[in-house]
């Protein structure tokens, strides 16, 4: 098999473990264990930020299935830190852009994802969704690399991935795959 058809057997076989994440996840949210998962994260979450002592904070809009990061914000406020949501560009450039943290932002990026209109900032520590994860801190998007692509361009910011434990698998690494300095579950937080 030639480096061409290898990378494209790769995304085959990614894609289909995104499918299989994707539904795994959603019969799982609806059970007593995955509908309880939020309250997980946020107490796990809010020390490990207090012990990181991010300056700007960058997080997510979440989409259906994610542990939702500024709903999370509004009920853990964080005093001095400022914040940012990312905007993503069709073709996979993203930068992160000041927000408020009261409102919903009213315009979207490219991607149609919810975004602010603030200026452009480099957050220190940024919270990154994961579909997947390994346990030696890789994660598996949905397939864009938006995130891979702003922390290569980053490697001082500190990466970490809010995943539910029912996303734990295995996959090749690629190489421009990124690793999370540290991965927070329901169960549990990884510093790989």
């Amino acid at each position: 098999m030639d480096a061409i058809e290898h990378e494209k057997a790769d995304r085959q076989g990614r894609e289909a473990l995104r499918q299989s994440l994707k539904t795994e996840r959603a019969r799982w949210l609806t059970s007593a264990t995955g509908q309880a998962a939020s309250f997980g994260v946020q107490r796990q979450l809010a020390p490990l930020l207090a012990q990181l002592e991010p300056v700007c904070l960058g997080l997510y809009w979440p989409l259906p299935g994610e542990f939702d990061a500024p709903a999370f914000l509004v009920d853990h406020p964080q005093p001095g830190v400022a914040l940012a949501l990312p905007f993503a560009h069709k073709g996979g450039a993203m930068h992160f852009r000041r927000w408020d943290g009261k409102t919903p932002p009213q315009s979207v990026d490219e991607m149609g994802i919810p975004s602010p209109t603030g200026e452009v900032v480099d957050p220190d520590v940024v919270l990154v969704p994961c579909l997947g994860f390994t346990r030696e801190g890789y994660r598996l998007g949905y397939g864009g690399g938006y995130f891979d692509r702003w922390l290569a361009a980053h490697p001082g910011a500190t990466a970490v991935g809010l995943a539910w434990s029912v996303g734990e698998c295995q996959f090749a690494v690629a190489p421009h795959d990124q690793p999370l300095a540290v991965l927070l579950t329901e169960g549990e937080l990884l510093a790989p």
